[in-house]
């Protein structure tokens, strides 16, 4: 049963759908030049104004996806990337492929979601559950967050051991302090913020590339294992689930609906359309590149370690160290910064996230230093307990496993209803392509849980 606060909500969701192009309405941060000039640039594309070269057009439509996809690049990728490809060679980059289009598929409703209906995901799981089921899910979301910080954050902390040769408590710091400067960007509007996430996404692609050329890779044997499914073993098919289980990320999930919600308003059917496509194309470039780097990862432990035989490579730190006597001191140094801007870049976006979950679900916001101080305090304590921070990435990831069904479940029920879609409701094929890829995660990431913990 919905209360009168979901009620207003709801019919001010309803007025900003109908509103012109332009600014989602008062009551946010002022907008700043760069964002004022994309949402006069993207008026322009939707009202078929000026003709313009392709990309021209395209440009004042990307960044939501590009912030969505630091989740699939995350530290945490580099750890099960790193361990297919030492032990399996290039056998597995099938599983990246396919992994990566459904992750595609799911970030598209997100995105779908926050454009047809100026509300995101938490917010419409607020509308629609009771209060009790809502305040449960964020709840867990909220520890579904922390597991993520935890990825993230431990990840930047040894890229700056890497990088500098610091103890990883002093890295912890500086990634504090780098997180809030970033976070700092989003009172001058969502475009700067998009244009130093979408940066970072592209230093990640140039160090995998340098990488891969480094290694020298057999692109024959690549093209081949791409397209044609294989295991070996049970411990292949392990590997292969964590790929797949851990690939769509629940904060991912939430946060894309919330930076579609309001960027870009429309009021007709046929500029919603046009501007649902152009999300489309968003984030089939953004999971692109998400999922090139995740090949390279697996590329690179592939020609390095698999062929040196190193196929026991289990840890990050043992991929730093052995990097340098098998490809020289650049690869050693390349490794270093892409992990940290890895773990940066999604510990941005992580904290972005549980802002959003929190004030979706509860319509209450904390100071963001706040958040960020309380979400790294697991990662403190571990770092201070000296555990092993690669273990600990993989228990993050089981963690989110757990979050996973209270994301996907919620936002496929959404976005088949008309009555809350209107004309960009899923299509009878979308429903079924979408199921499928849903029970075939929930299905993963059960098997990884069972796997991991018995």
């Amino acid at each position: 049963m919905e209360d009168n606060g979901v009620d207003k909500e709801k019919t001010a969701a309803s007025d900003q759908k109908k509103s012109s192009l332009g600014p989602a309405g008062p009551g946010e941060i002022e907008r700043g030049t760069i964002e004022r000039d994309t949402i006069e640039r993207a008026r322009e594309v939707l009202e078929g104004g000026r003709r313009k070269n392709r990309l021209a057009r395209l440009l004042p439509f990307l960044g939501p996806a590009f912030i969505a996809s630091v989740a699939y690049v995350d530290p945490g990728n580099f750890a099960t990337n790193i361990q297919s490809g030492a032990k399996f060679g290039y056998m597995l980059l099938w599983v990246i492929l396919a992994s990566n289009i459904m992750a595609m598929v799911i970030q598209t409703l997100s995105a779908k979601l926050g454009i047809a209906t100026g509300m995101n995901l938490a917010e419409h799981c607020r509308a629609n559950f009771s209060k009790p089921v809502a305040v449960a899910m964020w709840a867990l979301m909220e520890v579904v967050a922390m597991a993520t910080d935890l990825a993230e954050f431990l990840g930047a902390a040894l890229g700056f051991n890497m990088l500098l040769g610091i103890s990883l408590f002093a890295g912890a710091v500086l990634t504090a302090c780098a997180t809030l400067l970033i976070l700092g960007l989003e009172r001058y509007g969502f475009r700067p913020l998009e244009i130093v996430i979408s940066s970072m996404v592209g230093v990640m692609a140039l160090c995998y590339l340098a990488e891969t050329v480094l290694v020298k890779p057999a692109w024959g044997q690549i093209a081949y294992h791409a397209f044609v499914p294989a295991f070996s073993g049970t411990e292949s098919v392990i590997l292969a689930t964590g790929i797949i289980g851990a690939t769509v990320m629940p904060h991912a999930i939430f946060l894309h609906s919330a930076l579609t919600q309001g960027r870009i308003v429309v009021r007709d059917r046929a500029r919603l359309r046009k501007l649902y496509r152009f999300e489309i194309a968003d984030v089939v470039i953004a999971m692109g590149i998400a999922g090139l780097v995740n090949a390279a990862m697996l590329i690179m432990a592939a020609g390095a370690f698999h062929k040196a035989g190193l196929a026991q490579i289990a840890t990050l730190e043992e991929a730093h160290r052995t990097l340098r006597p098998l490809l020289g001191k650049a690869a050693k140094w390349i490794f270093a910064v892409s992990l940290l801007v890895s773990g940066l870049s999604s510990s941005t976006v992580g904290t972005s996230a549980g802002q959003i979950i929190m004030q979706g679900f509860l319509k209450r916001r904390v100071p963001v230093w706040t958040r960020r101080l309380v979400t790294i305090i697991p990662s403190l304590v571990i770092i201070a307990l000296r555990l092993d921070p690669t273990r600990a990435l993989v228990i993050s990831q089981v963690v989110l496993s757990f979050g996973l069904p209270f994301a996907i479940v919620p936002l496929l029920m959404f976005t088949r209803r008309e009555d809350i879609m209107g004309e960009l409701a899923n299509k009878k094929i979308t429903n079924f392509f979408a199921g499928t890829f849903a029970v075939l995660i929930l299905a993963l990431n059960v098997y990884l849980l069972y796997d991991t913990l018995f």
